[in-house]
């Protein structure tokens, strides 16, 4: 248990020192940001301001968004990792490998083509969060953020692999049904908040299940390993 603590608490922080001190260029995030809204109009799923709009207007909806934002994510990522090391360390450790995984493909993306949010591009957006809250500078200082990295989403795509892990682990379907919830829920609060774009978060779930795909295939060779004579 205290390896495998210090297995994700030294990739937690490589991942956060990297992004958070990785220089990235705001000419080249912007312009990629733009690349990303003509690619969504294109496609016709440039959502962001729509889904902002009753934020705006309803303080206790802009409070529910914040707070998935900030609460949804390493909180619950960190509960759900000590109760599957303690009772469930198969599916722990395919969370540990698909999160390292992903993260580090992640990490790549946010050096090689860094992306500004929808609240540092479009002026009729604002983000919710830090207006409304100082719980996430808490939990996330500012040495440790890059606003720059935005694509992929990571708040949606771990929380998607936190949902898969609840869901196999357990048999109860409350619980099952809040796994299935928490990914949904999450997309919605990073797209509402102007945290990111919607290509953000479908990028960020693609790029978890490619993660999760890599963790089972490694978990299976190890099984097979196991099992030969």
């Amino acid at each position: 248990m205290a390896i495998q603590t210090a297995i994700v608490t030294a990739g937690v922080f490589i991942y956060f020192q990297i992004r958070g001190l990785t220089s990235s260029d705001p000419v080249a995030a912007h312009a990629h940001a733009w690349d990303v809204v003509g690619l969504e109009r294109w496609l016709g799923v440039d959502v962001e301001a729509t889904a902002q709009g009753p934020l705006l207007v309803r303080p206790w909806l802009a409070t529910a968004a914040n707070w998935i934002y900030i609460w949804g994510h390493w909180p619950v990522i960190i509960a759900t990792m000590v109760w599957l090391a303690w009772r469930h360390r198969r599916e722990f450790l395919r969370l540990r490998d698909a999160m390292l995984v992903s993260g580090a493909v992640g990490l790549v993306v946010f050096v090689t083509f860094p992306v500004a949010p929808p609240r540092l591009v479009h002026s009729g957006l604002v983000d919710t969060i830090t207006l409304q809250s100082r719980s996430y500078r808490v939990l996330q200082p500012p040495n440790f953020t890059n606003q720059y990295a935005a694509l992929p989403s990571l708040h949606a795509g771990w929380d998607l692999l936190v949902g898969i892990a609840i869901a196999t682990a357990t048999s109860w379907t409350a619980l099952r049904l809040l796994a299935g919830l928490l990914p949904v829920l999450m997309a919605y609060a990073v797209v509402a908040t102007a945290n990111h774009y919607v290509l953000d978060v479908v990028a960020g779930m693609l790029l978890a299940l490619a993660g999760y795909a890599i963790a089972l295939w490694r978990e299976r060779r190890i099984d097979r390993a196991g099992s030969s004579p």
